[in-house]
C-alpha cells in the first residue's frame, strides 16, 4: 500500500478535501491521510510515497524532516531542497532571462548589520550605493518588500527617496527589494499543478481578502489568456514547482509577472470560491496519485526544474526581450542614503554619489 500524506498547519478546508478525494477515487493500493510524524532519525524513510507540503516554510523542523524523507525516496510536493534555496529576487532574474515581463526590481542590503557582523563584513559593498542609478531605474511610486518574504508582510509603498529613508528604518536586518509599481487594468492569479495543469483566475487584489475573486470584470480575451498560460507553464517548469501560483498584473495589454514564489498557495474554499476549490482539489489529488504510482523508495523522486537541468547541461537561458513599458520616473533631490554605514546608522548626504575606488594599502 502506497500512502499519500499532506503536511499542513492552520488551514482547514483543503487538507481534508484533498485526502477525501484521493480515497474516494478507490485507486488500488493507494490511500491518503494526514502526515503523522513520531520521530525523525537520520537516513530513515517516512512511510509515505508522496507528501504534499503546505507548512514547512513556517516550521523549520518540518523542512528538515522532508529533506530527510526525500533522500529515501519520498516524492515531496514541492521539492524541499529547491524551495529552501529559492527566493523572489532570483525568480525575477530568471524571468528576465526567459523573456517574461516583470517589474523593474533591485536588491537592497539590509538597513542594519546582521547579527554577528560589523562594518568590516561589508568591505565589498560600495558606500554609498548608486542611489541615483537605482531610483532612475525603478522610478516612483515603488514597493519595498523582503526579497524572500510572502503574505504581504513588511511591504511598503514608497513615494519618494525621502519616504524610502523613513520606511527603511523599520526593516532592520531584512534584505529588501525595491520594485516598480505596476498600475494595472486587469489581474490574474493562476494555479499551476504538475507543471502542466493551469487554472487562470481573474482577481482583484485591491478588494478585501474574501472578495478578491469577485472582481466584476468582463472575461479576458483568449489571446491574453493564452499568453498568461504560456508564461505560467514556462515559469513553473523552469523553477520545478509542482504546486504553485503565479500572479500577473496586466498593463497596456501586457501580462507582467508580479509574484510566482507561492509554493503553498491559498486553497481555502472560503477565499478562492467553490469552483476554484473544486478544480484545485481534483487536480492536486489526481496529480498526487500520478506521482505515487511512479514513486520508488531508494531513488530520487523529486521534481527538478529546467533551470537546474539547463545549468548542468551548460545551456544558456536566453529569452526574447519582454515588451514592458518604462515607468515614469519621478525625479527629485535625494536627501539621504540608507544602508549599513561604518557605524550601522543611516548617514545624511546632500546627494549620493558613486563610491570612489578603495585606496590601496
Amino acid at each position: 500500500m502506497k500512502k499519500i500524506g499532506i503536511l499542513f498547519g492552520q488551514e482547514n478546508t483543503f487538507p481534508q478535501a484533498f485526502v477525501d478525494r484521493i480515497n474516494q477515487k478507490g485507486e488500488k493500493d493507494i490511500q491518503a491521510e494526514f502526515v503523522k510524524i513520531e520521530k525523525i532519525i537520520q537516513g530513515e524513510q517516512l512511510d509515505y510515497a508522496v507528501i504534499v507540503d503546505r507548512i514547512s516554510q513556517d516550521v523549520p523542523f518540518y523542512r528538515a524532516s522532508l529533506k530527510n524523507a526525500a533522500i529515501s525516496g519520498t516524492a515531496v510536493i514541492n521539492n524541499p531542497f529547491w524551495w529552501s534555496a529559492d527566493e523572489k529576487f532570483f525568480n525575477n532574474a530568471l524571468a528576465v532571462k526567459l523573456g517574461i515581463p516583470v517589474p523593474k526590481t533591485v536588491l537592497l542590503p539590509s538597513r542594519d548589520h546582521p547579527a554577528g557582523t560589523t562594518d568590516r563584513s561589508f568591505r565589498n559593498l560600495a558606500y554609498p550605493l548608486d542611489w541615483d542609478g537605482i531610483f532612475n531605474y525603478v522610478g516612483f511610486p515603488a514597493y519595498m518588500k523582503p526579497f524572500d518574504g510572502g503574505g504581504w508582510r513588511d511591504v511598503y509603498k514608497i513615494s519618494s527617496a525621502e519616504d524610502l529613508w523613513a520606511k527603511f528604518e523599520g526593516t532592520k536586518e531584512l534584505v529588501m527589494l525595491l520594485q516598480e509599481e505596476i498600475i494595472f487594468d486587469d489581474y490574474f492569479r493562476c494555479y499551476c499543478i504538475g507543471g502542466k495543469h493551469v487554472r487562470i483566475m481573474q482577481y482583484e487584489p485591491r478588494n478585501p481578502h474574501h472578495l478578491r475573486y469577485e472582481h466584476g470584470k468582463a472575461p479576458a480575451a483568449k489571446k491574453l489568456l493564452d499568453t498568461v498560460k504560456d508564461y505560467v507553464l514556462k515559469l513553473n517548469q523552469y523553477l520545478g514547482y509542482d504546486f504553485n501560483t503565479v500572479e500577473f498584473a496586466v498593463r497596456d495589454g501586457v501580462p507582467i509577472a508580479i509574484d510566482f514564489c507561492n509554493p503553498a498557495p491559498d486553497a481555502d474554499v472560503n477565499s478562492v470560491g467553490q469552483e476554484n476549490f473544486e478544480w484545485v482539489v481534483e487536480t492536486a489529488a489526481s496529480y498526487a496519485i500520478e506521482r505515487a504510482k511512479k514513486q520508488k523508495f531508494g531513488v530520487d523522486n523529486l521534481t527538478w526544474g529546467e533551470y537546474l537541468k539547463s545549468s548542468v547541461n551548460k545551456t544558456p537561458l536566453l529569452g526574447k526581450p519582454a515588451p514592458v513599458k518604462a515607468a515614469d520616473v519621478s525625479e527629485g533631490k535625494i536627501a539621504k542614503k540608507p544602508g549599513p554605514g561604518p557605524d550601522g546608522e543611516i548617514e545624511g548626504s546632500a546627494k549620493p554619489k558613486k563610491a570612489a575606488a578603495p585606496k590601496k594599502k
